[in-house]
């Protein structure tokens, strides 16, 4: 029988490490992910796609995201972690060197270089490589909700999970300053060539008598194909951090040794096959479990407000506000970094103040962001710049609270065996909040605009604030919920070993 570790010191040096690395992980996910938004002035640029279609493409791939997430947790409960999400990571990489082909490929496929067949190929080309690069991001999340319950305590889970939780803004900051640097710097210079100036004139539909517009056409000209590189460059460094999660993770502690933190023991029948524990599992912790769909339901209203501010801000900034998109860009930017503090100070109040109830502290968090934007909203047309960034980032932070939030409460209520499923299930409904901040959002603004010029973005904050109260009412029916999932076996499990945290 395999020694049982006891040094507290090296367990928490594991812990650790798991923490860092799969937050590395997963921020590389956001590499190969967020990429496509920065790819999309080029690729308008060269090959005349409309934002219609691209809008059709980014709402399709969202919701597959979402569907993908639950099906991946449905697996990834019973798989080893370390593999399933580095594997997953280098799948993507390999879907986003593909894409940077994409061009290629329709070559291929047509004979042609141009025209509707090409640019139409091009088109579903780009779609099927998107959807099977969200089908593997799908593999990104689910894994670490399984290993972090197996490494972390339920009574300090939030505070470490929220630790991990700040990987989302850190990844999706770095890839954009990554790829707005590759977009601004790389690719061709075509901007003394005539034909391609007309060319992308005419994919911009921009008049050459334009001097503002053509300043734009000639932007665009001086980085012809450095759209394949914001695939490429991000796809390389995936491919790098896929080998490095190999060497940091451990699927749980009992790989390297160590029993796993008490207080996470789950009752499992001698006379049952594992695949029937895990179903009867799966039936009582998650489809079965009230809370789990409640917090589902909570998050699809948290992913609104954060998905309409995050993809519409800079346009509703600069359209309802008169903020230049250079103002407007660092105000959405601050409002991640206000996000990151948000999420931070979520899990501690979590676990200091709450007793490890997150769901109660998301009450406050999403009373708070309808607060601030009902402030943003009143705030009059000549405020200072300074003012409406702070606003608006006050209801960043509070908004991001809950989505890290959700996540931890989900893998508490479901248990470190059922983690990836539970969060799997309340993505789907996170994610299927982009068929409102996608399509609706600019049906909601073009629909209001022509009936009252100039108040439709009035009407989306409105929309705004309303959910954020609705969610609050939503979280507040879980109130009286307990912490976590694990107390209802306490008292028939075996007594647990105590890992060195514990002694």
């Amino acid at each position: 029988m395999a020694e049982v570790k006891t040094s507290k010191k090296s367990f928490d040096y594991w812990q650790t490490r798991i923490i860092v690395g799969s937050m590395i992980g997963y921020a590389l996910f956001y590499f190969v992910r967020k990429n496509f938004s920065f790819a999309i002035p080029g690729l308008q640029a060269e090959f005349g796609i409309s934002k219609t279609s691209f809008g059709l493409i980014l709402t399709i791939c969202g919701l597959v995201y979402g569907f993908s997430r639950f099906f991946n947790g449905l697996f990834a409960d019973r798989m080893n972690a370390r593999y399933y999400m580095a594997v997953g990571l280098g799948l993507c990489a390999v879907a986003n060197i593909a894409f940077g082909f994409g061009s290629d490929i329709s070559w291929l496929i047509t004979g042609q270089t141009s025209g509707p067949m090409f640019t139409n190929t091009l088109i579903l080309v780009f779609g099927v490589l998107l959807v099977i690069n969200n089908i593997f991001q799908g593999t990104g999340f689910p894994p670490v909700a399984r290993m972090l319950t197996h490494w972390i305590a339920p009574k300090e889970l939030a505070t470490k999970m929220s630790i991990w939780n700040t990987s989302h803004s850190i990844g999706a900051s770095l890839a954009s300053i990554l790829c707005g640097y590759i977009m601004g710097n790389l690719g061709m210079d075509m901007s003394k060539d005539p034909a391609t100036v007309t060319r992308i004139a005419a994919n911009l539909g921009i008049d050459p008598a334009n001097a503002d517009g053509m300043s734009h056409v000639l932007e665009s000209a001086a980085h012809v194909g450095a759209w394949r590189w914001c695939f490429w460059i991000p796809a390389a460094l995936a491919l790098c951090g896929a080998v490095a999660m190999l060497i940091l993770l451990r699927d749980t502690p009992k790989a390297v040794g160590y029993e796993e933190p008490a207080g996470t023991e789950t009752k499992v029948s001698a006379t049952e096959s594992d695949k029937e524990e895990h179903k009867r599992l799966l039936k009582e912790k998650v489809f079965g479990n009230r809370l789990i769909w409640i917090l589902g339901i909570a998050n699809f209203f948290v992913y609104v407000v954060r998905f309409s501010i995050l993809d519409w801000g800079p346009t509703f900034l600069k359209e309802a506000r008169g903020l230049s998109l250079v103002n407007a860009g660092w105000t959405v930017a601050i409002f991640e970094i206000f996000g990151i503090l948000g999420m931070l100070a979520g899990g501690w109040f979590t676990d200091k103040v709450m007793h490890g109830c997150a769901h109660r502290t998301c009450v406050f968090c999403m009373l708070g962001a309808a607060l601030f934007m009902a402030i943003f909203y009143f705030l009059p047309a000549n405020a200072p710049f300074w003012l409406l960034i702070l606003v608006l980032a006050m209801a960043g932070f509070n908004i991001y609270g809950p989505q890290a939030l959700i996540g931890i409460a989900a893998a508490n209520q479901a248990t470190k065996n059922a983690a990836a499923t539970a969060n799997g299930l309340t993505g789907i409904f996170g994610y299927c909040s982009v068929a409102i901040t996608g399509v609706g959002v600019g049906f909601l603004v073009d629909s209001i605009n022509k009936i009252h010029p100039g108040q439709g973005w009035n009407a989306v904050f409105l929309m705004m604030i309303l959910v954020a109260l609705i969610g609050a009412g939503v979280f507040m029916t879980m109130w009286k919920a307990p912490s976590d999932g694990y107390g209802k076996h306490e008292a028939s499990a075996e007594p647990a070993v105590q890992t060195p945290e514990e002694r």
